[in-house]
């Protein structure tokens, strides 16, 4: 899991440095990661969540809401005062620490109940979120919303009008936590991952193009004809299907290849155990060092390689003196950071112990990243 979760880092990073108007075959390419990166962040994010809390399932066992709360308010309050930063990248950390709350009562669902939960939220969410526009129109604020935005303002962009909403985000994540019960070290469950996650990405698109096809493009005002898209970040049901789908497939050909990846791809694993830190760290050098994007292929590609490097040196680095980054340590209780380390826990292959969880006072424009 840690390799992936390198792969969805390093993807958001190209993405998010930009630039994303080129229309050429190597622009195209370009901006393959744009809209998945981001959605294995939180498939790998539901299925973490799902493996750091296992025991919880076992009877008796207690729910361990100290940890949990901590870590959600640190991403929560984290990610909203990184927004108030001039990197112009909507921070994907609010909602992160809302799925994290809102899967504490279904750590001990059965399977069912969480496959069940993502196959509905991801054809009932899309559809609520066009409902929601539709009924408030130019009221409907998409921008990411800020530490310095009142309450209610933060509860309704996190769930309902961020470029991250919770309400279609909902079943990306429960469908990580689903599949975070499955036997991932069995290599017929890797193979069918591959397998489905392949179909899924290709479906997705092929019957988005085959609707277009049929009953025309969408229109720009918002409404039920945007059903048929499968753009990134266009909280459709197809795009989630094809996301979800590439995520899957990412995770399978990771975990099959895990013996590989552990051997020679080192590197891959130090950056994916720290993913937080390098995610909060391209964001600070996107405020200071980069904006405005570059505005042709080639700078952008130069300072995405730049930035990953970086990122990977620093994370292969640290890794080999310390066992957790600087801010995947933060995310552990400060009263359980001088207590004894904990006995080691048997993971999947490829699996990480920790998942990875804009000062100008105006609020910049943000976009839809990763």
């Amino acid at each position: 899991m840690d390799a992936a979760r390198a792969v969805a880092v390093l993807g958001m990073i190209v993405v998010n440095v930009g630039p994303r108007t080129g229309q050429g075959f190597a622009d195209v390419v370009h901006r393959l990661p744009l809209g998945r990166a981001s959605l294995l962040f939180v498939l790998l994010a539901g299925l973490g969540i799902t493996l750091l809390t296992r025991r919880t399932r076992a009877p008796g066992s207690r729910i361990p809401w100290p940890a949990l709360l901590w870590r959600t308010g640190v991403l929560l309050l984290g990610g909203l005062a990184l927004q108030l930063l001039d990197h112009e990248v909507s921070v994907i950390l609010p909602t992160y620490a809302v799925l994290f709350l809102l899967a504490v009562p279904l750590l001990r669902a059965p399977d069912r109940v969480l496959l069940t939960g993502a196959l509905t939220a991801g054809v009932l969410g899309p559809v609520a979120w066009i409902g929601l526009q539709m009924a408030q129109g130019t009221t409907y604020d998409p921008r990411p919303t800020t530490l310095l935005d009142s309450p209610p303002e933060i509860v309704h962009s996190i769930l309902f009008s961020s470029p991250y909403p919770v309400i279609t985000w909902l079943g990306p994540f429960l469908f990580g936590m689903w599949l975070a019960r499955q036997d991932l070290r069995d290599r017929s469950v890797q193979r069918r991952m591959i397998v489905a996650g392949a179909l899924a990405t290709l479906a997705g698109r092929a019957l988005s193009l085959a609707l277009i096809s049929w009953v025309g493009e969408p229109g720009d005002a918002i409404g039920f004809d945007r059903l048929v898209t499968s753009v990134a970040h266009s909280q459709m049901p197809l795009w989630l299907v094809s996301g979800t789908g590439s995520a899957v497939l990412v995770l399978g050909v990771l975990l099959r290849g895990d013996a590989f990846v552990r051997r020679r791809l080192r590197v891959l694993v130090a950056t994916g155990q720290l993913a937080l830190t390098i995610y909060v760290g391209h964001l600070l050098v996107l405020a200071m060092l980069v904006r405005p994007e570059p505005h042709v292929l080639s700078e952008g590609v130069l300072i995405s390689l730049a930035i990953a490097t970086g990122a990977v040196l620093f994370a292969t680095a640290w890794t080999a003196r310390f066992p957790r980054g600087p801010l995947e340590q933060l995310l552990r209780r400060p009263w359980a950071r001088g207590s004894p380390p904990a006995k080691p826990r048997t993971l999947p292959p490829g699996s990480g112990a920790e998942p990875p969880v804009r000062v100008n006072l105006r609020r910049p424009p943000a976009r839809p990243t990763t």
